[in-house]
């Protein structure tokens, strides 16, 4: 069996059952990186890739539905506002344009 080329934010899962992402590939260097469910980040050399995916260690997974595991992601923002509340202020920030002379 031959081993998929993996894609940045293709998902698989190892024979322990653990689910992880590809974020990155240095194809000069022959290696890929991985981030666990759980956020740990690993990198593995395409040969360790190909050796484990014709092994069976490896198997193509569906994204979890609550991916945000991997990402330490949190329901509101930093400074404890949620997503919802931005809208009530928008309007009240400047344009990145103001202050722009077109014409100078």
């Amino acid at each position: 069996m031959t081993a998929p080329h993996p894609g940045i934010g293709d998902w698989y899962r190892a024979s322990s059952g653990q689910l992880f992402e590809v974020v990155a590939l240095d194809e000069d260097d022959g290696t890929i990186e991985i981030q666990y469910f759980d956020g740990t980040v690993e990198e593995m050399d395409v040969e360790d890739w190909e050796a484990q995916w014709d092994d069976g260690v490896l198997e193509a997974a569906e994204a979890p539905e609550d991916w945000s595991g991997s990402v330490d992601a949190e329901s509101g923002d930093e400074d404890g506002r949620s997503a919802e509340s931005y809208g009530e202020d928008r309007d009240l920030r400047a344009s990145p344009l103001d202050g722009i002379d077109l014409f100078e």
